[in-house]
């Protein structure tokens, strides 16, 4: 069998790469054009096809690809480089910037109005480090807890009767609400609502402690005149608990320096309130309650005084990243992309080859690589993509902060066997 002469000059393709590329023919060969607005990108395209001629041997081999396909390729290349690139840093800084207004979307995601951050090259920027989600999970358990939140909650009052233990907190409540004239903040908001009642209380009258001083040399001005003088003095909050609070402020004994105990407790089952021991003459007029009104907010709406709110930044659909400019890229990312154009093109060039399984030349014929191009292809770029992938995941910031404690655990740890100096001018 003869050996066949090849030479760069093919007899049976007319689609043959050239050695150069031309910065000219780029934009129209993008089947995107997002990068073709940048002459870098066009001068990185139109390099790629000399890059690509030598890589796959076109000195020496026909390579049955257009200069149009390596432009293409290319453009991919760049796309994929800041998909990676962008979804890394989602995750570095999604729990910073959640909440913040961005944009308004409807029910199919399609935005709106807004977007007050575009233009500004978002995925190119360091955020503030804020505990955005954290923030807002502890804004509904710190509500719970009392101390805050985003939820409104109400007081009212409850008219005690002599011998009366059960009172029926949605009549008082709701019927108090009823009123369109009531200066109450929740009036006209209540209605068949559910009302959650969060604390219960009473106050002493201020004209004991106004009788016996701010300071009562007494110490003796306190729960209710039936049980006679009790232990504290000054206008205390007697607060009025169940029996598992108590316990509670045994782990809490700060709060006990400031909310004082009542000799009453209480029960709440349904909506009715329940005293015991029953309420006696002279006991305190008026029992309060503290309450939230059940469904009075969706959680989807936006609070009127937050600058942040659920039409903004929600999950890694609304980060208002855009396609990283090609100017930004730097040399180590070029590289990347020159590799990754690379794998593609040869992908290209398999699937092209894989027409046929040989081409007859004079005298003989030469069998085509074009399955093997294909996966070999297929193989490196995602190694490419693994490889960048793996770079990445070691520079989150948690990783980066993990270092920088590494590094001064063992500064420390040499520190300490380096003597201290006696005198240092």
């Amino acid at each position: 069998m003869a050996i066949p002469t090849l030479t760069p000059k093919s007899q049976q393709s007319a689609v043959v790469l050239p050695s150069m590329g031309s910065t000219t023919d780029v934009s129209s060969a993008c089947p995107l054009g997002i990068y073709t607005g940048s002459s870098d990108f066009l001068s990185g395209a139109s390099d790629q096809v000399a890059y690509t001629y030598q890589k796959l041997g076109g000195d020496v081999l026909d390579i049955e690809v257009t200069s149009g396909s390596i432009y293409a390729n290319y453009e991919e290349a760049c796309l994929e480089y800041s998909y990676i690139v962008n979804t890394h840093q989602a995750k570095n800084m999604l729990g910073s910037v959640l909440g913040q207004t961005t944009a308004s979307f409807d029910h199919n995601g399609i935005m709106t109005g807004g977007d007050t951050l575009s233009g500004s090259n978002v995925e190119l920027k360091y955020p503030r480090f804020e505990l955005r989600y954290g923030q807002r999970v502890a804004d509904g358990a710190s509500f719970e807890a009392g101390f805050g939140g985003n939820q409104n909650q109400y007081s009212a009052s409850v008219d005690l009767e002599t011998g009366v233990q059960d009172y029926d907190l949605q009549n008082i409540i709701s019927g108090s609400s009823a009123d369109s004239e009531s200066s109450k903040a929740y009036a006209l908001k209540v209605g068949n609502k559910k009302v959650n009642i969060t604390r219960v209380f009473y106050k002493t009258p201020q004209a004991m402690w106004r009788f016996f001083g701010y300071y009562g040399g007494l110490n003796v001005v306190g729960n209710g005149q039936i049980y006679g003088y009790g232990q504290w003095t000054d206008d205390s909050t007697f607060e009025v608990v169940p029996v598992w609070q108590n316990k509670m402020q045994a782990m809490a004994y700060e709060d006990m320096l400031y909310t004082r105990l009542s000799h009453y407790s209480y029960e709440i089952h349904n909506n009715k309130l329940r005293i015991f021991p029953e309420p006696q003459a002279n006991f305190i007029d008026k029992l309060w309650v503290n309450f939230t009104i059940e469904n009075e907010q969706d959680n989807w709406d936006q609070y009127a005084d937050k600058d942040i709110g659920t039409e903004g930044i929600n999950n890694l659909n609304t980060l208002p990243f855009t396609n990283i400019p090609y100017a930004s890229i730097n040399a180590i990312g070029k590289q990347w992309i020159r590799r990754f154009t690379l794998a593609l093109t040869k992908e290209t060039l398999g699937q092209v080859r894989s027409k046929f399984g040989s081409i007859p030349i004079p005298g003989e014929s030469v069998t085509l690589n074009g399955d093997a191009l294909v996966s070999q292809a297929k193989e490196e770029q995602q190694n490419l993509r693994e490889e960048l992938k793996t770079v990445l995941d070691e520079l989150t910031y948690a990783k980066i902060a993990e270092q920088d404690a590494g590094i001064m655990s063992n500064v420390n740890t040499s520190q300490q066997f380096v003597p201290l100096m006696i005198y240092q001018g």
